[in-house]
C-alpha cells in the first residue's frame, strides 16, 4: 500500500522550495534518530563481539567479529529513510546536522569528564576511571573518522532516496530504502575504516570487516522493511505529507527547510 499526498514540493515549480509546515511527529522522529546515533557511538565501541557460524562465508570465514555498535547504527539509517521519504531531504538535512552536533557534544563532554581530576578519597574512582577511559576515551583519529563517515554516509543515503523517489514516482519504497542504505553505508565504511585503522590493521582484515559491516547493515534494512512501510505510511497519513524533492537544493551546507 502506497499513500500519496500531494505536497508543497510537488505543487511548486522550479526554484528553491521552503517547507514551512509544522509537523506533529517530526520532532519525535528526530529525537529517535539522534538517540540511536548516540547509543551506537557511546555504548557500541565499548565491546567487540564474535559469532561463530556453523558454516564459512566467503571472505568472512566462519567466525565473525564486529563492534556492538553495529546493533544500533543501521537503525539510524532507517530513521533517515523515514525522514526523507515523508518530510523531504531538507528536513532530513536538519536532522543529520542535529546528529552531527550531538556527536560533537558527546565527544567533548566525554573528554572533559575523563580528564577531570578524580577525588582520591573515593575508592570507587579506582574502578570507574579506567572503565571510562576504555569505553569513552577513543582516540581522536577514530572519533574523527566516525563523525566524518556518519556525516557523509547519511547525506548520501538521504540524497539517493530523495532522487529515487522522484524517478520512481513514489513507487517501490523498498527499492529506495535498500539502495540508499547500500550507498550510504558504503560511503561511511570507505571513509571510516581507512581513516581510523589504515596502517594499523592488515588490508585483508579491513576488507573482511568492511564486507561484513556493509552486508550486515543492509540486511538490517531488508529485515526492517515491513516496519518501515508501516511507519512511513502511518506518518504520511497522519501528517498529510508525502514530500517530493523536485525543486530542492541538495547542498548539505544549509539548514533551510
Amino acid at each position: 500500500m502506497q499513500i500519496h499526498v500531494e505536497s508543497s514540493g510537488e505543487r511548486l515549480g522550479a526554484g528553491h522550495v521552503e517547507n514551512r509546515r509544522h509537523y506533529k511527529y517530526y520532532d519525535l522522529v528526530m529525537a529517535g534518530f539522534v538517540t540511536v546515533l548516540l547509543c551506537s557511538n557511546m555504548i557500541g565501541p565499548g565491546k567487540a563481539c564474535a559469532v561463530t557460524l556453523p558454516f564459512a562465508l566467503p571472505i568472512l570465514g566462519s567466525t565473525i567479529s564486529f563492534g556492538a555498535g553495529n546493533l544500533f547504527f543501521p537503525i539510524s539509517y532507517i530513521f533517515g529513510d523515514i525522514l526523507t521519504e515523508v518530510y523531504g531531504y531538507a528536513r532530513a538535512r536538519k536532522v543529520i546536522w542535529s546528529g552531527f552536533a550531538a556527536m560533537l557534544f558527546y565527544v567533548l563532554m566525554s573528554q572533559v569528564v575523563i580528564r577531570m581530576p578524580a577525588d582520591p578519597g573515593e575508592k570507587y574512582n579506582e574502578i570507574i576511571q579506567p572503565a571510562l577511559v576504555t569505553v569513552f576515551g577513543a582516540g581522536w583519529r577514530i572519533v574523527s573518522a566516525s563523525i566524518l563517515g556518519f556525516w557523509a554516509g547519511d547525506f548520501v543515503n538521504s540524497f539517493v532516496l530523495a532522487k529515487m523517489k522522484v524517478l520512481t514516482r513514489g513507487r517501490w519504497l523498498w527499492s529506495r530504502t535498500i539502495t540508499s542504505t547500500l550507498a550510504g553505508q558504503a560511503v561511511d565504511s570507505v571513509i571510516f575504516y581507512p581513516l581510523a585503522f589504515g596502517g594499523v590493521w592488515q588490508t585483508d582484515t579491513m576488507m573482511r570487516v568492511v564486507a561484513f559491516n556493509l552486508a550486515f547493515k543492509v540486511a538490517v534494512e531488508v529485515v526492517f522493511t515491513p516496519v518501515t512501510y508501516v511507519v512511513v505510511n502511518t506518518l504520511k497519513r497522519v501528517e498529510n505529507e508525502d514530500y517530493y524533492d523536485r525543486a530542492t537544493n541538495f547542498t548539505p551546507f544549509s539548514l533551510k527547510d
